[in-house]
């Protein structure tokens, strides 16, 4: 299994990702694939203002540092969707 990298984590998240952000995600030692299921948990959350319980692991610790990162979403005070 190869180590999630800054570029990868960029590829997913898109360029508003910071490089701390991307480092603590790094860190958790999540792989590329719960990534992308993560981000798109927080997606869905968002959209249907429900927060699903999570079991405790580097899972939910991204969906915590994602949910927490509200500029990635297009929530940093723009109207236009």
């Amino acid at each position: 299994m190869a180590e999630l990298s800054e570029d990868d984590v960029v590829a997913i998240l898109g360029p508003r990702v910071s490089d701390a952000l991307a480092a603590e995600i790094i860190a958790t030692g999540i792989t590329k694939a719960e990534l992308q299921a993560a981000y798109e948990h927080v997606v869905k959350d968002r959209k249907t203002h429900a927060h699903e319980p999570l079991e405790p692991g580097r899972f939910a610790q991204v969906v915590d540092l994602l949910s927490r990162h509200r500029g990635l979403f297009g929530e940093a005070g723009s109207t236009l969707q």
